[in-house]
Parts: structure tokens; C-alpha cells; sequence
């Protein structure tokens, strides 16, 4: 493709679907025409029931005309689609593919977590400067959690070890803390069930010398911590969250109803309702860490999308 070639990625995972429209630089970089995200709970019930809701469909295919519209205005020339966790686990999924085809022209892309990793890995070291390696990219969704260890090789990322966590702030909410807020034994059995897929892993935590967090729960409680009451994408990208800050802001979330965590910062209501169960993953991970920090990174799978299409 052309330096001024304009692509459009979209990443459609359990709770949130997100448009990227993007093109090259002179200088190689990844140059931002659109980005933008509506929480869309596509996911939601999927865990119980193994199908997407006509209501969870309809908010993802309005999503998908609004997002045509805006492809269209930007003169995109490309469009690639990719569906992560709930649409892995569904038996309505050709109902999802057809409603995505009749307003975007493609089909969408379920990918494998291994995949979905990848993306994310080479999203982020993309938007990281990283000194010390490896490096661990975490990407904590609704549905799933990618864990991916690796280095920046010559040729791009160098993945040492990946893997796909079934549990997400929405699974994890949907199947344990079902109160508000959720009661200490929702919390006891929620942690354990965290705790055995980190002990299961075939990524070892503790080796990462630079840890990385990408998606809507990393990027939350960044803003949780920082006091935000407006989303400011430039002061959450870099920042960082010691294993400390974010031990306390997940023990705050836990403490919580969903309507004093929408009052903490700019959360969208469906990000609020899950942020407790995303807080909770994301603090047994730093719990395991080597490092003693992670760096919230706004770049991610989005952007490995678009590069990888831009690059073809």
C-alpha cells in the first residue's frame, strides 16, 4: 500500500467494539484518522446461555452502521473485522456474521486467542518505548485475558510464550460477583478461579522486566487512579501503575457499587458494571509480577491490526 493509504481496523470483543481508521507516515508511523469506541456488551449472557441476545446483536449492529458511515467519509479503503472471545464460544455466530456483512461488506474474523495475542503484543511494544526485556503485555477484556511474553527482535516483536485466559471483567462478573457489590465470598471464589488459570499458564509472569497493559480495564483504572473525571487519551497513554496503586484501587473497585464507580471517573455505565472483576484479574497478575510497575499503553491490538494491513 501507499504511505497515504487509509485502512480501517475494528476489534470486536465481549464488551466494547473499536474503530480504527489509519494510515502511514513519511516516517513509517501509524497516523490516526479516527478512533473510537462504543461499549456495546455483545458478550453479555454468553457465559450462561452460549448465544448472543437479539438485544446484544442489535446494540453491536447499530455500533457497525455508525461505524460504515465514518469509513465511508474517510475515504478507507480496507476494512478487516476481528471478533475475539464471546463470538469463539456462541452456536448464533452466523447470525453475528451476516448482520457484520450487510453493513460493512466483510465478513467478520474470529481469531484464535494466539492470534489475538500477537496483535496486541506487536500493538503495544509499537506505542511503548521498552529498555528492559522481556517484556509482558497484558490485555485484560471482557471475555478474555492475553498474556504475551516476549522482545523486539529485528524483523518486530519476538514472542517468546502467549496464552489466552478464558476469563475476562465480564465473564468473571457474570459468573461470581453477582452483587452489588459483590460479597466477600463472590470475591473469595472469583480470585480462585483467576488464581488457577495464572497457575496454568504457559506464561511465567514473574520473568517480565517490562509489563505492559493494554484495553478498557488497564486504561480504567489508570484513570480511576489518576483522578480523571474527563477520558484524556494523552494522559493515560505511558502512564504507569505500581503493583501498590493498583492493589488499592482494585480493593476500592471490590468495595464498591456499580454507581460509585461510574462517580470515580470517566467510565461509560457498561465499563462501570465490570470494572471490579477487571480490577481483580489485573491485581492477581501484579500480585505474580516481577516487575513492580505496569505501563498503560493506549496503542494495542487495534494498531497491530491496521499495521499488519498497511504492511501487506
Amino acid at each position: 500500500m501507499t504511505p497515504q493509504a487509509r485502512v480501517a481496523a475494528i476489534d470486536c470483543g465481549t464488551n466494547s467494539i473499536r474503530l480504527l481508521v489509519a494510515s502511514r507516515g513519511a516516517d513509517g508511523s501509524l497516523i490516526d484518522h479516527d478512533r473510537r469506541l462504543e461499549l456495546v456488551r455483545l458478550g453479555e449472557g454468553v457465559d450462561a446461555t452460549g448465544r448472543f441476545s437479539p438485544a446484544a446483536l442489535e446494540r453491536t449492529f447499530a455500533a457497525c452502521d455508525q461505524y460504515a458511515a465514518v469509513i465511508r467519509e474517510l475515504g478507507a479503503g480496507r476494512i478487516r473485522f476481528v471478533a475475539t472471545s464471546a463470538a469463539r464460544d456462541v452456536s448464533n455466530r452466523d447470525e453475528f456474521t451476516a448482520g457484520v456483512r450487510a453493513r460493512l461488506g466483510v465478513d467478520p474474523e474470529v481469531i484464535p486467542g494466539a492470534e489475538e495475542a500477537a496483535l496486541s503484543f506487536a500493538g503495544a511494544m509499537a506505542g511503548v518505548e521498552v529498555t528492559d526485556e522481556p517484556a509482558m503485555v497484558i490485555d485484560c477484556g471482557g471475555g478474555s485475558t492475553e498474556l504475551v511474553l516476549g522482545r523486539q527482535g529485528p524483523g518486530g516483536p519476538v514472542i517468546e510464550a502467549a496464552d489466552s485466559l478464558n476469563v475476562g471483567s465480564v465473564r468473571l462478573r457474570e459468573r461470581f460477583l453477582h452483587d452489588d457489590p459483590p460479597t466477600a465470598g463472590q470475591i473469595r471464589a472469583a480470585r480462585e478461579l483467576v488464581r488457577q488459570m495464572l497457575d496454568g499458564s504457559a506464561v511465567d509472569v514473574s520473568r517480565a522486566a517490562t509489563v505492559i497493559g493494554v484495553a478498557g480495564a488497564l486504561t480504567s483504572l489508570s484513570a480511576i487512579h489518576q483522578g480523571l473525571k474527563i477520558y484524556d487519551r494523552e494522559k493515560v497513554h505511558a502512564s504507569r501503575l505500581t503493583t501498590d496503586e493498583i492493589h488499592r484501587v482494585a480493593e476500592v473497585l471490590l468495595a464498591s457499587t456499580v454507581d460509585q464507580a461510574e462517580a470515580m471517573g470517566p467510565l461509560q455505565r457498561r465499563r462501570a458494571e465490570v470494572i471490579c472483576a477487571g480490577g481483580l484479574i489485573v491485581e492477581e497478575i501484579a500480585a505474580r509480577m516481577g516487575a513492580d510497575e505496569i505501563i498503560i499503553s493506549e496503542s494495542d491490538i487495534l494498531d497491530g491490526i491496521a499495521a499488519g494491513m498497511l504492511d501487506d
